[in-house]
């Protein structure tokens, strides 16, 4: 039994784009495709799709690159953990690495990037730290 799939997930993605795969594999559920929805938003992934596999759906991203190779996910990060949640104001959200990065957050509104949050004037549960 996995009791973060979130930490999962970004255990997944991290593994994949260090020895650059194309695509990565795993469980589907509603917040993993929420947080793969805002790496597509920003740029970090192509696309994301919904693979009909038994016993349970599959949700595959595809990771994307630069022109010469370059990794665009050279690190992500597990901000929120399930013993020790960290909540923030949209106040407190500040620019990662000049605009660079992002921070992922769980909000009243969906899951939803930092930028985002501080345009929508919302604050929620800070899950990830990309860049």
């Amino acid at each position: 039994m996995m009791t973060d799939t979130i930490a999962d997930m970004l255990t997944r993605i991290r593994n994949c784009a260090r020895i650059e795969r194309p695509f990565v594999d795993m469980p589907s559920s509603k917040i993993r495709r929420g947080i793969a929805q805002v790496l597509k938003d920003e740029g970090f992934i192509w696309d994301f799709e919904e693979v009909d596999t038994v016993p349970s759906k599959t949700i595959r991203l595809h990771l994307k690159y630069g022109p010469n190779g370059e990794k665009l996910i050279t690190r992500i990060d597990r901000v929120s953990r399930p013993g020790c949640r960290r909540y923030t104001s949209y106040k407190h959200l500040k620019p990662i690495l000049g605009g660079m990065g992002i921070q992922i957050l769980s909000t009243p509104r969906g899951i939803i990037s930092d930028r985002r949050a501080r345009a929508e004037k919302v604050g929620g549960e800070v899950l990830a730290l990309v860049h």
